[in-house]
Formats: structure tokens, C-alpha cells, sequence
């Protein structure tokens, strides 16, 4: 059995003990532990970084007597989460999407979706080859926003798919509303199929009782957790959890895992998902609790400058929000009379304040688990009062609001009939009509709006040229600069 104490590292320490022993390095990476590394390569890394990049499959670290430390770390983090079992992922939350899609594809080919979804869950789906049915998430037309899904919408598209073998959902949203994750639980149980959670946003919140209930807590059967957005491991390094109701074998979910993850899995990003977990469940409380104040702070000071507003838990008991996440600062803009995309590209190039979102109405600042959060809140602050004032010297050319996206086309294909069938290149401004073979997904907050196998609309395509004429950019289409558009043939 594994050391279950949680203040260890076993995966971290295997690595550090596998390069102190300076072995003669005949094996990739080909910079050999540094010794071959490029001077700006180890500029970049750093002599630590370069000597500890080793292979994950490696003796003593996960080959040898089991459980090897790679288990050991594993074994751990599904204690810490409370999970029946975790996986490593090295693709971020993208790979464990993708593996859910998979794992559900053995299942059966319905399979009832939250219609908000990141793409990389439609990138999933084009993968298992499954015909989803979308139910649409509670659509704010006051601030533009999409929040979660309700119960009794889930209820109804399941009642109206009655071959669907699973439900997906996302809890919390980019924006820090969380959805009835227990409710929705209940929904699917009752219908025999299991719930899928992405919570990418939501990794950190096992770890504070301020904070509102985990998904996997609530009951859902599958989870995905980016953790290295709030919790910290390194950028790319996730994690997928198996809930404890049985409903998911867990062999088909270790197939697919491996199905889409590289054969050369990185120490580093592996490595550090067991020092974040090792922070998290050790001293996870302690620093949330902490920066929580900070943030509560924050978001009064910002709330008292002109013209901007917060979200905050007061969105609690509006359809579709049964939670408020506050590591996410969310700053309504409106009363500026500017726009989210300005605001972002003047307090970075006026005070170097890089945002994670940036919408029409809204901008949303993260906080991480473990940062000093009292003087990162008080750049934030006076770098936020700062960009409103240059905003209000120099107001720039009016400028019309962005409209709501308008009502999704028509699913014609599966996803994965349009991605992979016989198609064309049209150019843009003729695609009204067709059938789109690839996903259109506006930047920021990249919710598809357009997927493969759903209709064109002249709405849409307006919408989509708006919004990069807004200051946004568009993920999905081959051709980047939108100038022509796949369309099945």
C-alpha cells in the first residue's frame, strides 16, 4: 500500500533522488539533463528545471516494485479530492474531456450535453463518435454571460433523449457560477446514467468549507480538474476523478486515459500535480482562507470605483446559479460606457495587469491558492482605478455593444460525421445555410458557437465577425483570419 500521509511527495522526491544520483543519461531528453541545452533553453528552465526533465517512465520513479511513486502520487490525489480513483494528465482538462467522451462512447452513442461546454469536449465527442443532444445553460441577457444549467433543464433533454447513456455538465462557469452540481446529480441518477462533470475551474474547492461543494462531493460520477489553474501545478498538468457510485468502470476510463495522452509523459508537469496536491490538502485551508480575505477586500475597493460593479455570492438563487465561486474576481464594466475588451488591453499596457477574461460587459481577475495575495490585490486595485481613469481621458470613438449570440443552428451531423466527412473550403460571407465541419468558438470566453455538424446562420456568422471586430479572436477554423469557412460537402 502506498504512504497515505498527505504531507508527502513520493513522485517529487523519486525524481529528485533519480537525478542526485547523476546518472549517465543514455536515454531522451536529448539535452541530456542540461548538458546539451541550448543557452536561451537554460535561461528559460533553469539548471533545476533541465537536470529534473526525465522521462516519467523511468526505474524507481514508475518502473519497479508497485506501487511505484507515480502510483503512490495518484493514489494520493484520489484521496485528497476524495475520489475513487485519479489519473495524471499531462494535456490539461482538454485530455480529460477527451477521455470522458471516450469512456462514455463504450457506453452507448447518445449522450445529453450542456450546449456551453469548453470545445474541448465537442473535440471529445468528434473523437467517441457520439450524437449529442444540447440543452442550453441559464443565458444572462443583461450581462451577456451564460451561467449554469438547472435541474429541470436537464431533466427534460434527458426525458427527450431516452438512449442517452450520460449527461455532461460544467460547474463552475468561466465566471464563477456554480450550478446545483448535487440537484443535477439526483436528475441523472434517477435516470440511470451517470452525471460528468467539467470542473476545470473548480479544482480548489474541496479544500476550504467557505467555498461551495466539489462536484465530486455532490455526487457526479466523473470529474474533470484543471489543477493548475487556482491550485497551482504547472501550466498543462490536470486531473480526472472517478466518482465512488460505480456507474464508470474504471478500466475503460484507464484505456482511455492512455488512448490520448502521450507515450512520453513529462516528470515535470507529472511531478508537480503531486507537490500541488501535497499544498492543497496540507495546507490548502489555511492559504484559501487567507487569500479569500484578500479577496473580499479586493472586490469592495473595486466595487467603489466609478462605474465598475462586481459579481459576487449575491448571484446566488438566479436560475442556474446555485453557488458563487470567489477566487474569480468577475468586474461588471458597463458603467463606464467602455467595453471589457478595452479595459483589458489598456490596464495591461498601462499597468503590465494581464487579465484571464475579457468579455463584452465583463473582465474576470484569478486568484491562486498559494500567492501573497495582499499586494497582488493591491496592484489590482489601483491598476483597475488607474485604466478606468485613462478610459475616461481618452473614451475613444463610440462604439456599439456587442449583441447577445444569438439562438445556436440546427444539428444536422454528429460531430464527428462533419469533422471527418467529405467537405469544402466556401468562402465566409457564403457559409449561411451549410453545414459547418469545424468548430467556431469566439475568444474570450471560447464557448463554441458554432460546432461541426450544426447549420450556419447569417446570425452567428454576423455574431462571430463582430466579436473579432470587438477586439476578440476565434479558435476552431482553419482558416485564421476567417476569410473562408469547411463546410460538409
Amino acid at each position: 500500500m502506498p504512504d497515505r500521509n498527505q504531507d508527502s511527495t513520493p513522485y517529487v522526491d523519486a525524481l529528485l533522488a533519480y537525478s542526485a544520483l547523476e546518472p549517465g543519461r543514455f536515454q531522451v531528453p536529448g539535452h541530456k539533463g542540461g548538458l546539451g541545452a541550448d543557452p536561451k533553453m537554460r535561461e528559460l528552465v533553469g539548471e533545476t528545471g533541465l537536470r529534473n526533465d526525465i522521462p516519467s517512465i523511468t526505474e524507481g520513479v514508475d518502473i519497479g516494485p508497485e506501487p511505484t511513486p507515480f502510483q503512490q502520487a495518484q493514489l494520493l490525489a484520489a484521496e485528497a479530492w476524495g475520489a475513487a480513483r485519479s489519473w495524471f494528465l499531462m494535456n490539461g482538462a482538454s485530455q480529460g474531456n477527451h477521455s470522458s467522451c471516450l469512456a462514455l462512447a463504450h457506453i452507448g452513442s447518445q449522450v445529453v450535453v450542456q450546449r456551453n461546454v469548453h470545445s474541448s469536449v465537442i473535440d471529445g465527442l468528434v473523437l467517441g463518435g457520439m450524437r449529442p443532444t444540447f440543452v442550453s445553460p441559464e443565458l444572462d441577457a443583461e450581462l451577456g454571460i451564460a451561467h449554469g444549467l438547472t435541474p429541470d433543464s436537464l431533466a427534460a433533454a434527458l426525458d427527450q433523449t431516452p438512449g442517452a447513456v450520460a449527461a455532461m455538465v460544467v460547474s463552475p462557469t468561466y465566471f464563477g457560477a456554480c450550478a446545483d452540481v448535487a440537484a443535477l446529480a439526483d436528475v441523472a441518477h434517477a435516470r440511470g446514467v451517470p452525471l460528468v462533470v467539467d470542473e476545470a475551474w473548480g479544482a480548489h474547492l474541496h479544500f476550504h468549507p467557505g467555498l461551495p461543494t466539489d462536484a465530486l462531493a455532490c455526487g457526479a460520477d466523473l470529474v474533470t480538474s484543471s489543477t493548475h489553474k487556482i491550485v497551482g501545478s504547472l501550466t498543462q498538468a490536470a486531473m480526472l476523478h472517478l466518482g465512488a457510485g460505480g456507474r464508470i468502470d474504471p478500466a475503460v476510463v484507464d484505456r482511455c486515459v492512455s488512448l490520448v495522452e502521450t507515450t512520453s509523459p513529462s516528470g515535470l508537469l507529472t511531478g508537480s500535480l503531486d507537490a500541488a496536491r501535497r499544498q492543497a490538502a496540507v495546507h490548502g485551508a489555511e492559504l484559501l482562507g487567507e487569500t479569500l480575505a484578500v479577496v473580499a477586500r479586493t472586490r469592495v475597493e473595486i466595487a467603489a470605483i466609478p462605474g465598475l460593479a462586481v459579481l459576487d455570492a449575491s448571484m446566488v438563487g438566479r436560475p442556474g446559479i446555485a453557488g458563487w465561486d470567489p477566487m474569480r474576481l468577475a468586474v461588471d464594466v458597463r458603467g463606464t460606457g467602455s467595453t471589457g475588451y478595452r479595459l483589458a488591453k489598456t490596464i495591461f499596457y498601462s499597468h503590465g495587469i494581464d487579465l484571464e477574461l475579457y468579455s463584452e460587459n465583463v473582465v474576470v481577475a484569478i486568484f491562486g491558492l498559494g500567492e501573497p495575495a495582499a499586494p497582488t490585490g493591491k496592484r489590482l486595485v489601483e491598476a483597475m482605478r488607474g485604466a478606468v481613469g485613462a478610459l475616461e481621458a481618452e473614451p475613444g470613438p463610440p462604439q456599439e455593444k456587442l449583441a447577445p449570440p444569438p439562438p445556436w443552428g440546427e444539428l444536422v451531423m454528429t460531430p464527428r460525421e462533419a469533422f471527418l466527412g467529405p467537405q469544402e473550403v466556401i468562402p465566409f460571407d457564403a457559409a449561411a445555410g451549410r453545414v459547418a465541419a469545424e468548430g467556431l468558438a469566439a475568444y474570450p470566453p471560447g464557448i463554441p458557437n458554432v460546432l461541426p455538424g450544426e447549420r450556419l446562420t447569417a446570425e452567428t456568422l454576423d455574431y462571430i465577425r463582430e466579436s473579432v471586430a470587438h477586439g476578440g479572436y476565434v479558435r476552431g477554423g482553419s482558416d485564421r483570419e476567417l476569410k473562408t469557412l469547411r463546410v460538409a460537402r
